[in-house]
């Protein structure tokens, strides 16, 4: 069983990272966006699993529970005793990555209730009396974009057009989703980790984009976002994602895009190879399954 430890838990998660990093900026970001977050979350699930048929085989190896279930614990043991430190390492794994996950899970929900106080009144557009600069999405059904007047002052009526376009963008692109997938997957293993992060990255590139097309000028929107990243101040209300001028020092990033566009492919060919790795990983998971419970089968026939 040990090949699928190593398989599913330790060179799957790394190797698509890298996989993306070498494919990302050559999809449109949209579409790199979805194919990242659903990788990894895929990946993210079959490492989570892998480490839960693992610790179920350490239980399954103390003597008390073979007594209490019929089976041997010595021939579970036997399976994986040259590598006998995995099974519990396994234990330690499942139980970090699990109050991980829940940790990120009550986050995510906490930051979007404090987008939905930060709502005064209705309307698919909210202007919030306040001097300081932020603009935000609040997913929901409806959602909302919030704008504070120290932001709405900041900005010409051009700016203002590309601004409320982008974060609209993240609305009917379902942008929060995919922040919350990637963002889960990274807690499931730390070798995501930077999934997330190029998630929220590409998000916001997928809103700069649609946003150039609403008001027509890319240069107006690439004004918009370096205006509100530089009088941006204080720490964001609602999740990571949402923002026209998101942290993290990629807004010269998405200002170089805009003004200096680069070619993108929409091959299925590049999607493919995250997608493949993750699936993979998934099905290898189910023999993990399987092999447990065979592994159980032959220790009751043993003992």
């Amino acid at each position: 069983m040990f090949d699928h430890f190593v398989w599913s838990v330790v060179l799957v998660p790394p190797l698509i990272v890298l996989v993306m990093r070498l494919l990302a900026d050559r999809c449109p970001p949209s579409v790199a966006a979805v194919t990242m977050a659903w990788s990894a979350a895929v990946a993210g699930v079959a490492s989570l699993t892998n480490l839960t048929v693992f610790a179920l085989k350490a239980i399954a190896e103390i003597p008390a529970v073979g007594r209490a279930f019929g089976w041997s614990d010595r021939v579970v043991a036997d399976d994986t005793a040259h590598v006998a430190w995995v099974p519990w390492l396994s234990v330690a794994l499942l139980v970090v990555a699990s109050v991980s996950v829940g940790w990120r899970w009550r986050q995510h929900h906490r930051a979007l209730r404090l987008g939905y106080d930060a709502l005064p009144g209705s309307g698919s557009l909210v202007l919030v009396p306040d001097p300081a600069v932020r603009a935000f999405a609040v997913p929901g059904r409806p959602g909302h974009v919030v704008v504070t007047t120290g932001m709405r002052h900041l900005l010409t009526d051009g700016q203002f057009e590309a601004l409320i376009a982008h974060e609209r963008a993240h609305l009917a692109g379902g942008h929060h989703r995919l922040v919350r997938l990637a963002e889960l997957a990274a807690a499931t293993h730390p070798a995501l980790w930077w999934v997330a992060r190029h998630v929220d990255y590409l998000v916001e590139r997928a809103a700069d984009e649609h946003a150039a097309e609403q008001v027509g000028s890319r240069r107006t929107v690439a004004h918009a976002i370096g205006v509100a990243a530089l009088a941006t101040s204080g720490p964001p209300q609602v999740p990571h994602g949402l923002h026209a001028a998101s942290p993290g020092g990629v807004v010269p990033r998405r200002v170089a895009h805009l003004l200096r566009p680069r070619a993108t492919s929409r091959s299925l060919v590049l999607r493919a190879l995250p997608v493949s790795l993750a699936l993979a990983s998934l099905l290898w998971t189910g023999e993990a399954i399987y092999d447990l419970f065979e592994l159980l089968d032959a220790a009751r026939s043993n003992r």
